[in-house]
């Protein structure tokens, strides 16, 4: 269970980091100099003493030159996370300090769009490996996918309030690490700093406003991700009859509701999710086109309910279908593309002639180069040929600096 109280950090200090030695096979070298953040256990040739999570680990090329610096990790595979290569660099507070605002001003302008949710840290990409800062109005949301992190926890958390100054801010924990913090007393939905949560936090998101459970939600509360999506939908959803699958809170529904569609039905296996669409479509209820919009809630497996209604004979105007991710690794990408394919062909059974698809996938195994014809060759078959509007990929706010770390991929097309 989370806890709701903010707590003294300095309970949690832990001892010195080492400064490790490493070095690497060529082939890890050269990914490095290129720029890829990660080192695998077998790719390190030699290690001049044995680390504890979170140490420093200084890679060394093969003159003895200086390559890297990154975040060490014993308990896992993915044994170093690279935080700078190039010149060598002290990672101090000011360190962390000036990596937090070149990755908010990369963000600057989201604030202008009627915008308070959104990424500021997207791991990797911005220079923190295996650490997210996702900001819901003046709630900032910490969430670390390594144990390696916690030496530096103070660090960052200063840095945080020196650059973003949030009023509070909420630490959530991968499942992989839960358990082993959970003897330190971090756990999963614990606030940090600032005043205890009383329920979720409502933010602005393109003008519409949305509650994030933070402390305990998908993520960090909420999708950010598919903002720019959400936008796209908005305006092509005049006068239609939209099905939204795999609707979580309703973002996708409510910017097709605010986009002037007539009927929109949001589907999703939990109803808790349903019920906070129904009150993300409650907080904007003083827009006409959100209030105008009949909405309908449908509780249930996504597979199931699309058949049925197929069965009933219910046809949309506009098919959403952005599912979880079902290829977390290798061994699951060949079940992931027959469930994308399923899900394509039970779209296209609900669609009109000339209806929008709107086909999503955030696997990042299941690669753009494979989804999208996946996407055409399964319409073909099922002789719905698609006319393609538009392909995404990542906001601005979720910028993508390795190829492993592209996951969002989006088809708009119009099915025959």
């Amino acid at each position: 269970m989370a806890r709701n109280v903010p707590i003294d950090l300095a309970q949690f200090a832990q001892p010195p980091v080492k400064r490790l030695a490493l070095r690497l096979t060529p082939a890890a070298e050269r990914a490095v100099r290129e720029g890829h953040p990660w080192i695998f256990a077998e790719s390190i040739t030699r290690q001049n003493q044995d680390g504890r999570s979170g140490d420093l680990a200084i890679l060394f090329d093969r003159k003895n030159r200086f390559l890297a610096v990154g975040l060490y990790d014993p308990d896992s595979p993915l044994r170093v996370r690279v935080l700078h290569q190039g010149q060598a660099a002290a990672i101090d507070a000011a360190w962390w300090e000036n990596s937090l605002r070149q990755a908010a001003a990369l963000r600057h302008r989201l604030p202008a769009s009627q915008t308070t949710g959104y990424r500021l840290v997207h791991g990797e990409n911005d220079g923190f490996p295996g650490l997210v800062l996702d900001r819901y109005a003046d709630t900032c949301v910490l969430k670390l996918y390594t144990t390696a992190w916690l030496p530096h926890l103070a660090d960052v958390l200063a840095a945080v309030t020196a650059v973003i100054h949030p009023v509070r801010l909420v630490l959530r924990l991968s499942r992989a690490i839960a358990p082993p913090l959970a003897e330190t007393g971090l756990t999963d939905g614990l606030v940090l700093s600032g005043s205890p949560l009383e329920g979720p936090v409502v933010f602005r998101e393109n003008g519409l406003y949305f509650a994030a459970d933070v402390a305990a939600g998908q993520k960090t509360g909420f999708f950010l991700d598919q903002r720019d999506n959400r936008a796209r939908v908005e305006g092509l959803a005049a006068a239609a009859d939209v099905l939204n699958v795999f609707a979580y809170t309703g973002g996708f529904s409510l910017y097709a509701a605010r986009g002037g569609a007539r009927r929109v039905t949001s589907l999703d296996i939990s109803r808790p999710a349903l019920q906070a669409a129904a009150g993300n479509f409650a907080l904007n209820a003083g827009v006409t086109a959100v209030s105008a919009a009949s909405h309908d809630l449908l509780a249930g497996d996504a597979f199931v309910e699309m058949e049925r209604l197929a069965e009933n004979g219910r046809q949309f105007d506009m098919v959403i279908i952005d599912p979880p991710a079902f290829a977390k690794k290798q061994s699951e990408v060949e079940r992931a593309l027959g469930a994308y394919a399923r899900l394509v062909r039970l779209g296209l059974a609900l669609l009109r002639p000339n209806g929008l698809l709107v086909m999503a996938s955030c696997s990042s195994r299941v690669t753009a180069d494979v989804f999208f014809p996946l996407v055409h060759q399964t319409a073909q078959e099922v002789e719905r040929p698609l006319r393609e509007i538009a392909r995404t990929g990542h906001a601005l706010d979720h910028p993508i600096r390795f190829p492993e770390a592209a996951y969002l991929k989006c088809l708009f097309a119009k099915a025959e």
